[in-house]
């Protein structure tokens, strides 16, 4: 689209906010009122609008100017996603999780990111506080299948889940808390099922 000038792009707003405040259209005369100039130049300044792709107009009906690019700075909307709470997450010893759907959490940005697909756990245990995780809080966890040395995921062995760091070793993984006073856990047989995205805690 070609640019406008300034008197445009005050035309243009008001005629956005008076069809947004009101559900209709301005008329030419309430333009005309508004900025205190002719009629002529109304229609003047429609036409060029309308040349530059900004506005439409029925000469054959009042009330029926329409804006086709709205040029207000306005707030982006946030991303919401409903990600699906799944039971509880050991950060001890692997805890059987039965993954049933414990309700929903609706969050936000940089929570969540359009076009991926999240679950949420509960924390239980005191395994990862060195990574600044608490009993009771809520993982966020984006759904993964692999996952590269350092990532804190969400690993499934023989049934149970559990919450910790990922590392790959050359006949085995290794599943490091992050806690001193727990061990790590060896497997070969270990189901990468999502990496940690956020946590969120509630007081």
């Amino acid at each position: 689209m070609k640019g406008i000038t300034d008197r445009q792009k005050q035309v243009l707003t008001f005629i956005s906010e008076f069809t947004e405040e009101n559900s209709y259209p301005p008329t030419i005369r309430d333009i005309s009122d508004h900025f205190s100039i002719t009629l002529r130049a109304v229609q003047d300044h429609i036409s060029a609008l309308q040349k530059k792709g900004y506005l439409s107009q029925s000469q054959k009906r009042a009330r029926s100017i329409k804006v086709l690019s709205d040029i207000r700075d306005k707030e982006p909307e946030l991303f919401v996603g409903k990600v699906p709470v799944l039971g509880t997450v050991a950060a001890g010893k692997p805890l059987l999780s039965e993954e049933n759907l414990d309700g929903y959490v609706n969050l936000t940005e940089p929570f969540v990111r359009p076009g991926k697909s999240y679950f949420a756990l509960r924390v239980r245990g005191q395994s990862m506080v060195n990574a600044g995780i608490l009993d009771g809080d809520l993982a966020i966890v984006e759904q993964a299948s692999t996952a590269v040395d350092g990532q804190i995921i969400v690993a499934v062995i023989d049934d149970a889940i559990t919450l910790k760091r990922y590392y790959k070793e050359a006949e085995r993984v290794r599943l490091q808390p992050e806690n001193p006073d727990f061990q790590a856990i060896y497997c070969t047989d270990v189901r990468v099922v999502g990496i940690l995205s956020n946590i969120v805690r509630t007081y």
